[in-house]
Formats: structure tokens, sequence, C-alpha cells
């Protein structure tokens, strides 16, 4: 193996292994959003809160639901990806033979590089969003806490 093909390996093996890792990342924060609704569902059902933090946590909430709907969105399979498994499912036994004999890691590690980026670009978007949740969340719990009518 030459120096390029260890390179291309390499950067194959990384661009696969951040692709895992984001999925596990988006699967946790799933459940902490699956969590957190739970929890949020069994206090508003249970105890009787002020109008003014019924409306802020249940923007909270929306903003919740939102993240679920990006979170599940990133963990989508790409199946028009055209890199990796997707690649090799529209190919024919020869086809991949002489795809790979052609050593295409290159534009494999290009494809699942571009999924890698729009999964993660996905999980910041809903980090970002559960940062807002959790503060409109706060502030519906400080009002009920204040009494605020």
């Amino acid at each position: 193996m030459n120096q390029t093909d260890a390179a291309l390996s390499s950067a194959h093996a990384e661009v696969k292994a951040e692709l895992a890792r984001t999925d596990t990342k988006a699967s946790l924060l799933l459940a902490f959003t699956g969590a957190a609704l739970a929890g949020v569902w069994t206090i508003a059902t249970n105890t009787r809160l002020p109008m003014a933090a019924l409306a802020v946590g249940g923007l909270g909430v929306a903003v919740l639901l939102v993240v679920v709907g990006v979170l599940l969105r990133a963990v989508r399979p790409n199946l028009g990806g055209g890199a990796g498994f997707p690649l090799w499912a529209t190919l024919t036994p020869d086809e991949i033979e002489a795809h790979l004999s052609e050593n295409g890691k290159a534009a494999d590690i290009a494809g699942l590089s571009r999924i890698a980026v729009a999964k993660f670009t996905r999980l910041q978007r809903a980090v970002d969003l559960t940062y807002a949740a959790g503060a409109l969340l706060v502030i519906a719990a400080l009002l009920a806490v204040g009494g605020a009518a």
C-alpha cells in the first residue's frame, strides 16, 4: 500500500467514524429531548400554573418538538448521497469491481463527507434550539415560582 492509499484509507475511516459519532450524538440528544418533553408534560398536567408560565412553557415545548424534527432529519438515512452503501446498492457486482479497481475511495470520501457535514449542521441546529427551549422552560419555571398571573 503506497502513501496515497494509506492516506485515503485513513481519511475514509475518519469520515465514517465522524458519521457514527454524529449519529450517536443525535440519538443521545433525541433521548434527552424525549425525557425533557415527558418531564414538562408531567409538571404541566399535575400542577396549577399561571397563564404566563403555560404560554412560555408551551413555546418551549414547541421548540423542543422542532428539535425532534431536526434530529430525526439528521439521522434519517440518505439514500441519495451517491457514496458508500447507496452507491453500492445501485451497481452490479461487475460495476462494483470496476469502481474499486479504479480506487474510488476519494469519491466515496467526498460523498460521505458531504453527508457528515449535513448531519453535523443539523445536530448543531438542534443543540442551539435545545438551548433556546431550555431558556424558555426556565423562564416558565420562574414565572410559575414567582406566581405571575
